[in-house]
């Protein structure tokens, strides 16, 4: 809303908006404090170095090369409505209308040749580009910086040569995917300020939107014609039609979210409750398959933690971004495949001092990455085929041979963890593996066990090694050589 200072006296609220520029940028107090959406565009425009004395919008393109741009764009299919909504109120006023693209590169203006002209002497025309970081505070660009609707007036601009100007901005924003498409603006000279211009300029920008869900609906009735033979092909197993963006657009047999998290070119993906799903490219758009049993797909966790590397953790094959405490839960839950409960996890997790409070936000954050069909509750537990690298050196150590142990034990199980039990269990595996290497008295054995981390520098090790390595093997120089840096 309009400051009512500025609807009973502009002149007045415009010198005063001047002393409050003034003051701010010289650091001293100043008559009243600025709004708080302009305090904070200013914070951001002197952060990116504009000039509020010299500053000019750059011009990015010339006039004439716009035409592609402008034909790509997801706004000029709706340019009719917004001339019809605008032009001729902004004509009338004299403002001009203009529209930015995310960027803030004015596409179109339009309105009457006095206030084209006028625009022209300050930067304002196609070509330019009115982001905070180009050009400072403005209506424009710090609406595409908030993603809500602003009016910006006189002094409130950060550049000293925009004081003489008004203006009030709405952002537009993609019906299907919410990505900010661009703004509408509506500019013009300090006397012709109007209260109504903010809630207009929105009002345009929400039927815009408006119009452009429905050019969206009309494609995905298209889309789901075309493709729905390809559904009917699953002959009623579980599957979906999804758009090029992911929206579900037609579901067989099972309830999906409305969008699924797609990765381009298809492949296997999970969905929020750990299903996963098969996701195979049409000409537009994707056809989503699950099994005919829905949930009851088992899903494969394979962790790999035994490794002086980065770790790594996969569910069916789908690389998961994990934190050192996720991998720590997810061991330990390996580990105790019968579940634990929040309090026996927090003890193993932290000690004495473990909070189940803590271990249940952990657990829960660990779902919503994996799948709660992959992680369970009451007790916490894994529900998926488990394959994990340090239980298979546990197995290895039951009923393998020496050499199959150490083909398999490549490192201390997630060395950077100060969890009591999964260093108790690091220990407890590297000593193990360490008598089996020693007891072997194989070259080959003791060699993969010494290349690991935890036996670099492990005495014994070396000196198995020295005795065991023939005189020819280029290998036992090197084994000599550090046994005689460990000295």
């Amino acid at each position: 809303m309009p400051d009512p200072d500025l609807l009973r006296d502009p002149e007045s609220y415009a010198r005063l908006l001047h002393h409050v520029r003034d003051a701010v940028l010289a650091g001293v107090p100043a008559p009243r404090s600025p709004r708080s959406v302009v305090s904070a565009s200013w914070d951001r425009s002197l952060a990116a170095h504009v000039d509020p004395d010299a500053g000019e919008a750059p011009l990015v393109y010339e006039p004439g090369d716009l035409g592609s741009l402008r034909e790509e764009h997801p706004l000029a299919p709706v340019l009719p409505l917004l001339r019809q909504m605008l032009v001729s109120i902004a004509d009338d006023a004299e403002h001009v209308m203009i529209v930015t693209d995310a960027d803030g590169l004015i596409l179109w203006r339009e309105g009457a040749v006095g206030q084209l002209l006028r625009g022209d002497r300050v930067g304002l025309m196609e070509g330019t580009r009115w982001s905070e970081a180009a050009i400072g505070t403005n209506a424009m660009g710090t609406t595409l910086a908030t993603g809500e609707p602003v009016q910006i007036y006189s002094a409130e601009h950060l550049v000293r040569r925009y004081h003489n100007w008004t203006c009030a901005a709405a952002p537009v924003r993609d019906p299907d995917t919410g990505v900010l498409l661009g703004s509408i603006d509506v500019s013009g000279p300090l006397r012709t300020v109007h209260p109504a211009m903010l809630s207009l300029v929105t009002a345009t920008a929400q039927l815009a939107e408006g119009q452009l869900r429905a050019q969206l609906a009309f494609r995905d009735e298209r889309l789901r014609r075309a493709n729905m033979p390809h559904l009917e092909s699953l002959r009623g197993r579980p599957g979906a039609l999804l758009s090029a963006g992911g929206r579900v657009l037609a579901a067989e047999s099972c309830v999906l979210p409305s969008t699924v998290d797609i990765r381009r070119g298809g492949g296997t993906v999970a969905l929020p409750d750990g299903r996963i799903a098969t996701i195979e490219p049409l000409a537009e758009g994707y056809l989503l398959r699950l099994s005919a049993s829905g949930g009851a797909h088992r899903a494969r966790l394979r962790m790999e933690y035994l490794t002086d590397g980065a770790e790594s953790t996969t569910v069916d094959g789908r690389e998961i971004p994990f934190t050192l405490r996720h991998a720590e839960i997810l061991t330990l839950l390996a580990l105790n495949p019968a579940g634990l409960s929040a309090d026996r996890l927090a003890l193993q997790l932290y000690g004495e001092g473990g909070n189940p409070v803590t271990v249940r936000a952990e657990i829960h954050r660990l779902r919503g990455q994996l799948g709660a069909a992959v992680v369970q509750t009451r007790p916490y537990r894994l529900a998926a085929d488990v394959d994990a690298d340090f239980l298979r050196v546990r197995r290895a150590l039951r009923s393998g041979t020496p050499a199959e142990v150490l083909r398999l034990f490549r490192g201390p199980l997630l060395p950077e963890s100060e969890s009591p039990a999964i260093r108790e269990e690091r220990e407890s595996l590297t000593a193990q593996v360490r008598q089996v290497a020693l007891n072997s008295a194989d070259p080959a054995t003791l060699w993969a066990f010494w290349e690991t981390a935890c036996g670099a520098d492990d005495l014994a090790v070396v000196d198995a090694l020295c005795a065991t390595l023939s005189t020819a093997d280029p290998r036992r120089a090197a084994a000599l050589s550090h046994r005689s840096h460990l000295s």
